[in-house]
């Protein structure tokens, strides 16, 4: 649910600030994103089901989803868990499920101790995760493809997962480092050659 909320969220701010271009172009870069995606076909499957059994999990346990808001990102078989639990048990518990799931290489447990994120928060986080991927798109490296990169914010924290060279890792994190709103920077990326 909260993820729909998002969508809508970030579909609406791109028809407010950049009509209705946006949302095409938006889509064609969703599309591009696939097609010059560097895992497997096979892994970007293997994510999707990972990010929904995780989510699955979550809704199935009243006592997490109500006391929990907890954003679920898999990017090459590594799990993001980020957001916030109102104790540690309900942290641990979703921690050690997606841990326990077949496939996944490792779990970084990003989620912290406090109540729900507001709705203005939410809408924040949207609107900076857009801002960020529009400002990736301003980067001139060769072979370098923006939508290679996941972005993932909340509370203002932006964390950064996808395969990229050392360079475009180090040329991204500057660019996003000096985004007005981003509190805090957290690379996840997998490097390659």
């Amino acid at each position: 649910m909260k993820q729909l909320f998002r969508l809508s969220t970030l579909l609406l701010l791109a028809l407010l600030l950049g009509g209705c271009g946006a949302i095409v172009v938006g889509g064609a870069a969703t599309g591009a994103g696939v097609v010059h995606d560097r895992r497997t076909s096979g892994v970007i499957v293997d994510d999707q089901a990972i990010k929904l059994k995780i989510m699955d999990f979550i809704t199935k346990h009243a006592d997490i989803a109500e006391h929990s808001d907890i954003s679920v990102t898999s990017y090459n078989l590594k799990v993001l868990l980020a957001g916030t639990a109102e104790n540690n048990d309900i942290r641990r518990r979703v921690a050690d499920f997606a841990a326990s799931l077949p496939r996944v290489t490792q779990v970084y447990d990003e989620v912290t101790l406090g109540p729900r994120l507001s709705l203005k928060t939410d809408t924040a986080d949207a609107y900076l995760t857009a801002k960020i991927k529009a400002k990736l798109l301003g980067i001139e490296l060769e072979n370098f493809d923006p939508t290679r990169v996941k972005v993932v914010t909340v509370d203002g924290v932006v964390y950064l997962m996808g395969l990229l060279t050392a360079k475009e890792a180090d040329t991204v994190v500057d660019l996003v480092r000096h985004v007005e709103g981003v509190k805090r920077v957290v690379k996840l990326f997998d490097l390659i050659g």
